[in-house]
């Protein structure tokens, strides 16, 4: 289960900068499935069959975020001092269905993915998922104690 999670972690982030790899591959830049394959050693097949299961779900993930972002537009737009309770519920319920929906894609896609990995690579992305954790974890941490030692020196002042 731990493997499913962090696994997931790493295909979210893949899945929402889907329209940076296109710009990356087409900037002669290494992309996200580029970086998969050097990480676990995919096979050329793999990348394939990995980017034609990205390319399949691209577009309707693509226009379901647009949708998203004009359903929020249209809430911004409803504040205001006459502003339509029901407007803004209903625009509301829209972007919950939408984003539902994007997470349910996101999801398939990354089962999908899943199936395309050896169990030695899932255990590779497994180990190298957890050192990518306790290094943000780390970061955090230190993010942490410099703010508090800033906190600190402020209050002496």
């Amino acid at each position: 289960m731990k493997l499913v999670k962090l696994f997931g972690t790493a295909l979210v982030a893949l899945s929402l900068s889907v329209p940076a790899v296109a710009q990356q591959a087409s900037g002669g830049q290494p992309d996200q499935v580029d970086q998969l394959a050097q990480m676990v050693g995919l096979s050329k097949e793999q990348q394939t069959e990995i980017r034609s299961i990205i390319d399949e779900m691209q577009g309707e993930i693509g226009e379901l975020r647009q949708q998203a972002r004009s359903l929020q537009q249209k809430m911004q737009d409803e504040i205001k001092s006459d502003f339509d309770e029901e407007a803004i519920r209903k625009h509301a319920e829209k972007l919950g269905d939408v984003t539902g929906e994007i997470a349910a894609l996101s999801t398939l896609m990354q089962a999908k993915v899943d199936e395309v990995f050896t169990k030695e690579q899932r255990e590779e992305l497994d180990k190298r998922m957890q050192q990518m954790q306790q290094q943000m974890q780390q970061r955090r941490q230190m993010q942490q104690q410099m703010q508090q030692g800033q906190g600190q020196g402020q209050g002496k002042q």
